[in-house]
């Protein structure tokens, strides 16, 4: 680890912290108090993806809007995903032929024109092995088709033999391997996304808390018109008006409509999803994903100069806040991925993280793995509208879809001074957008002090976690030199990240920093040491 000594205590007021003119934020104090003296249009509860969306269009059509969490932001669901801005091949198994089109063109959209910053395209090999769910010539029809519903913007889909297949992916299994199929998508880093898309709400007007947790529901002549809140870095409470409330907490919609409503019936269920993160024996320049069964693929994706594996999909009826990978998981994704990998990647001891996320799906019976992931839309006995579901490709798609049911509810409850979603920008660009590749080679060539280069590791990884933002931060570095020192020598990120989450980003714990802030904890390196020098960071605030 790399430690800050000559860096004065935080008592001799430590230069590291940097100033608190440096803050892009308001204080919590000063949330809370916008919070409490403002009646806002929007109040959306729930500071996953699909709520920040709505947030961001909401505040962009010209509403006052309010959003809160009682965690951090997309610290649930939103970051245990498989990282993936996809189209959705299994979802042609099922007809679903203009699903995947839909999907592809917001794929496109994001992953080109909305966050070309935080995207990155990713070519994927479907293995055919011998006695498999999938025949070559269906997996190579079913990959045409694939990429001609993305109008073949990532290349035809094709089969490739398994000796250049190896060439790409050294770990691939060749055992009984016939063929292998290649289609494209993207991938991104979940929370990162998540946490560019509040900035934008911010940037649009929106006013944003996190760690606030709802106790109760406010009424007023029975209609749902804002919530009680706790802040739970301090305990302070507080309340928020509103002519009208989301509850966009995704696992957790039901409780909150059981506030509203204490008979109300349960509108959603819930699939475990767990993956697990490994160090890599070699350099990957291809994804797998490799068909279990006929319905089922299991994924090994290089992401982050690592390894995910996954995922599950099981029923989970506990409490969400309990969601964990299991022995039984690990063994389940290590013997699924069995299929198509050797065995020396597949060695525990390579484990350097592992998580769990929960799907939200509609309500009924079968099996989870073939349940659609739909948007479920309900509006409760006092008016508060509720959402859950959908997919993280589809994000921006949702916010439009959630902003146009709210625009056309009965009695206009946000009344008629806004700018309808069909006026608005369809592809409006998040915070930082710039290519990755001239940023990251401008934070290499433009340092005021000679002698003092940045890293190319880190370089890139500034370009692709904040697009041109990278440049604020490098800025950090380069006032105070000890900001410019990597965190961890096996990782790409610096100290200036952790004053750029404190001060920019609404961090205000360490695991706010280290897991969805920088790959510090994914990477398996958020040992004591780090922590400790992070809080100490976050304390002088």
């Amino acid at each position: 680890m790399t430690t800050l000594q000559s860096v004065p205590a935080p008592d001799k007021a430590r230069p590291v912290a940097g100033p608190r003119a440096l803050r892009g934020t308001d204080s919590r104090a000063e949330t809370r108090e916008r919070l409490s003296r403002t009646t806002y249009d929007l109040l959306v509860i729930g500071g996953g993806i699909l709520g920040i969306s709505t947030a961001w269009h909401a505040a962009q059509s010209g509403l006052r809007v309010a959003l809160v969490d009682a965690g951090d932001f997309a610290a649930a669901t939103s970051s245990a995903s498989s990282k993936l801005l996809h189209g959705g091949l299994r979802y042609l198994q099922t007809g679903a032929v203009r699903l995947v089109a839909e999907n592809h063109f917001e794929r496109r959209a994001v992953a080109r024109q909305v966050a070309p910053h935080l995207s990155n395209p990713l070519r994927f090999y479907l293995p055919v092995y011998r006695n498999g769910p999938h025949g070559a010539a269906k997996l190579g029809a079913g990959v045409l088709a694939y990429s001609a519903l993305s109008a073949f913007g990532d290349g035809v889909g094709h089969l490739l033999s398994p000796a250049k297949a190896r060439q790409d992916v050294p770990e691939l299994r060749t055992e009984n391997l016939k063929a292998v199929a290649v289609y494209g998508d993207d991938q991104m880093n979940d929370a990162r996304m998540a946490l560019m898309t509040v900035r934008a709400a911010v940037d649009a007007g929106a006013v944003v808390l996190n760690h606030a947790e709802v106790t109760g529901l406010r009424f007023t002549l029975g209609r749902v018109t804002g919530a009680e809140l706790k802040d739970r870095r301090d305990s302070t409470e507080f309340g928020v008006d509103a002519r009208l409330v989301l509850n966009a907490t995704g696992p957790w919609v039901d409780h909150l409509r059981r506030l509203e409503d204490r008979g109300a019936e349960p509108s959603i269920r819930l699939s475990k999803g767990a993956h697990l993160v490994l160090k890599r024996t070699s350099p990957w320049r291809a994804a797998l994903a490799t068909p279990i069964d006929k319905y089922r693929i299991t994924f090994a994706l290089p992401w982050e100069d690592m390894l995910l594996l996954g995922t599950t999909d099981e029923a989970y009826e506990g409490d969400p806040a309990d969601v964990s990978v299991t022995a039984r998981d690990t063994a389940q994704i290590l013997d699924e991925a069995a299929f198509s990998l050797r065995d020396r990647q597949l060695s525990r001891d390579l484990i350097t993280y592992s998580f769990a996320g929960l799907r939200v799906l509609p309500g009924g019976p079968g099996d989870t793995a073939k349940a659609k992931r739909e948007t479920v839309v309900t509006e409760g006995r006092g008016g508060m509208l509720s959402v859950a579901g959908g997919k993280w490709t589809t994000f921006r798609h949702i916010g439009r879809t959630v902003m146009a049911k709210l625009q056309s509810l009965p009695g206009r409850p946000l009344g008629e001074e806004f700018e309808p979603m069909s006026r608005l920008p369809k592809r409006m660009p998040l915070p930082g957008m710039a290519s990755p590749r001239a940023v990251a080679h401008r934070l290499l060539v433009e340092h005021p002090v000679p002698g003092r280069q940045m890293e190319p590791d880190t370089a890139r990884h500034l370009a692709t976690h904040y697009g041109s933002l990278a440049f604020g931060i490098a800025r950090l570095a380069d006032e105070y030199p000890e900001l410019a020192e990597r965190i961890h020598p096996d990782a790409p990120e610096i100290w200036a990240q952790v004053v750029w989450a404190r001060d920019q980003e609404w961090a205000q714990t360490v695991d706010d920093v280290l897991r969805r802030r920088t790959t510090l904890t994914i990477r398996g390196l958020d040992d004591a040491g780090v922590r400790a020098e992070v809080q100490r960071l976050l304390d002088h605030a």
